[in-house]
């Protein structure tokens, strides 16, 4: 199992930021964005523990919420990280939204007080992603 993780992470670190995206998908907003983002980090070690649903909760309106954990639970983690470059692509964030967004990924990490390989290797990847 590390290794496929690992795998993931060299395979989507070498993905360009600038990607086309698919015409299937819909564009989502800075917010539904940041919901996903951090569904993604809270499940990052295998468990969605309801600290971090709550905290997630906390930092988005129940529609946005509800909306992505729909969306975010019919993906896969590969498609989840594509749908997150893709959409990174084509949002506009200043330097001072994408500190606040690590800021917001690394609480989400350090809600059950440990932060895992996994989240790290996670915490990596999105690095490469968002900046």
């Amino acid at each position: 199992m590390p290794y496929t993780f690992l795998y993931k992470i060299f395979k989507h670190s070498l993905i360009q930021k600038n990607k086309v995206m698919k015409p299937e998908q819909t564009q989502l907003s800075k917010k539904e964005l940041k919901a996903y983002i951090l569904m993604l980090c809270a499940k990052a070690d295998q468990v969605e523990a309801e600290e971090e649903l709550t905290l997630i909760k906390s930092k988005t309106s129940a529609e946005t919420f509800d909306k992505m954990y729909k969306e975010f639970c019919k993906d896969d983690e590969d498609e989840s990280l594509e749908k997150i470059q893709d959409a990174i692509a084509y949002l506009d964030y200043s330097n001072q939204e994408l500190a606040t967004l690590k800021m917001e990924i690394q609480q989400v990490f350090s809600t059950d007080s440990n932060v895992n390989m996994k989240e790290r290797n996670l915490g990596w990847i999105l690095d490469n992603i968002l900046y």
